[in-house]
């Protein structure tokens, strides 16, 4: 009944998805040139948020300061990342890509050498969090709008590019965390930063190793706050993206900040240590990575609608179980059932996003699509710190997991709506037939 926007079964006329398509979008140079140096930066990336929380757990073993850390580290992206998204529609994507590239590892090799000269301190932490935000704020917008670019005039292929990215993500996601709690125990978390201010090298040589066109985006006009409020009223008055991108932005402040409070969990309810936490992080890693992979094997679009509402629930039932485990094996488990959920949501919601917006305002759609997903956790970070301090780290979780269950409950109750306002887009693309009377 819900499947008439995002259908469960593909349409007759198009290919069936399977193992043979996961890697199609690599056919592309640019982009098989992004996906090689992304996946090994990738986990440069991973080494050092799973020190930096280790980091600040050891010097101040304190739930509330891992929030602002995770507070200041995120929060940027939520103040800027709306006119981050007008440049972006304004600048070369790739040149925006080289220069963050460059700073982020700059900043890596900043929080690397107060680490291994045994001076960094929880202000370093903070002020080092608080730039590498602001360079995220430009990144994220400009990074999932040039996936487009990298394919080309190859549509058909967005989908398959974005669960690659998606799978890129979380196979460093499955490898960076195990490696970065044996370095942790080993040699301690400067040289996880150290690793990672190097494995920039490799998306910055991929980046200038393409062949991409250097001319500019088209010349606009009007002010940045005009255009700021133009996409703002495309999203308010499109209901698909508007609702994707409100139960995204629900389910990241109240469920993803979990992800902060992982060292406690790991140390003191768990009773474990820096392997504890990487071997959690990994597992949450291997769900993920499953999810990305099965999104990369469909041919179509059509079904990510309900494929949303019940990756959100399942996030939340995910956490709700995690929060009452004291069992290590167990709590492994349901990690990656969250890693899972988390990406199947995470990445579907990006798909439907880039299939349905029109191409001038896919910069600044794409932006409050990083307020959504990256903007909104800081804020959950910072609640989810304070709480934790008055009712303990497992009631917070399992708090949090409850309401991304409403969360998706509320945005299954709406697809039918969606469903309609979404049709004729699809129908223009040519991923819906033209309505029949027996289709409607």
């Amino acid at each position: 009944m819900l499947g008439i926007l995002f259908p469960v079964s593909p349409p007759p006329r198009r290919a069936r998805g399977g193992v043979r398509t996961i890697g199609r979008a690599l056919a592309h140079r640019n982009y098989r040139l992004f996906f090689t140096g992304q996946s090994i930066s990738l986990i440069g990336a991973w080494l050092t948020r799973v020190a930096t929380s280790w980091l600040v757990y050891r010097l101040t073993h304190s739930a509330w300061m891992l929030g602002i850390v995770g507070f200041a580290g995120q929060f940027p992206t939520f103040l800027l990342a709306p006119i981050a998204g007008v440049w972006v529609d304004r600048w070369n994507r790739h040149r925006v890509l080289v220069v963050t590239q460059v700073l982020a590892a700059v900043q890596s090799g900043l929080l690397a050498y107060l680490a291994l000269r045994g001076i960094i301190t929880i202000p370093h932490v903070v002020a080092l969090s608080i730039l590498q935000g602001v360079i995220n704020a430009l990144d994220m917008p400009a990074r999932q709008s040039f996936v487009v670019d990298m394919i080309g005039n190859n549509r058909e292929d967005l989908p398959n590019a974005i669960a690659l990215n998606s799978s890129m993500f979380n196979g460093a996601r499955l490898i960076g965390p195990s490696v970065a709690g044996i370095l942790i125990a080993w040699v301690g978390e400067g040289w996880c930063f150290f690793i990672d201010a190097v494995s920039y090298l490799a998306v910055i040589a991929s980046l200038l190793m393409m062949k991409v066109a250097l001319s500019e985006r088209p010349r606009r006009e009007s002010s940045v706050v005009r255009e700021i409020r133009e996409g703002y009223r495309y999203i308010a008055g499109f209901t698909p993206i508007r609702s994707v991108l409100f139960l995204l932005a629900l389910v990241s402040l109240l469920g993803f900040p979990y992800t902060v409070l992982m060292p406690i969990m790991a140390a003191q309810v768990l009773h474990g240590g820096p392997h504890t936490l990487g071997f959690l992080m990994a597992a949450s890693g291997v769900g993920a990575l499953t999810g990305a992979l099965y999104l990369a094997s469909r041919s179509s679009v059509l079904g990510l609608g309900s494929l949303i509402a019940r990756s959100a629930a399942g996030f939340g039932v995910g956490l709700v179980l995690f929060s009452l485990s004291r069992n290590v094996w167990l709590s492994m488990a349901l990690m990656a059932i969250c890693g899972l959920t988390m990406i199947l949501q995470m990445a579907a919601s990006n798909t439907v996003i880039q299939t349905l917006v029109d191409d001038d305002k896919r910069g600044r759609v794409m932006s409050f699509y990083s307020m959504a997903f990256f903007g909104t956790a800081p804020l959950g970070s910072l609640f989810a710190g304070t709480v934790a301090t008055w009712i303990g780290v497992p009631r917070t979780i399992l708090v949090g997991g409850a309401a991304c269950v409403l969360a998706a409950l509320g945005f299954w109750k709406a697809l039918p709506h969606i469903r309609r306002a979404a049709r004729p887009v699809y129908v223009r693309l040519g991923i819906l037939p033209a309505p029949t009377e027996q289709s409607l």
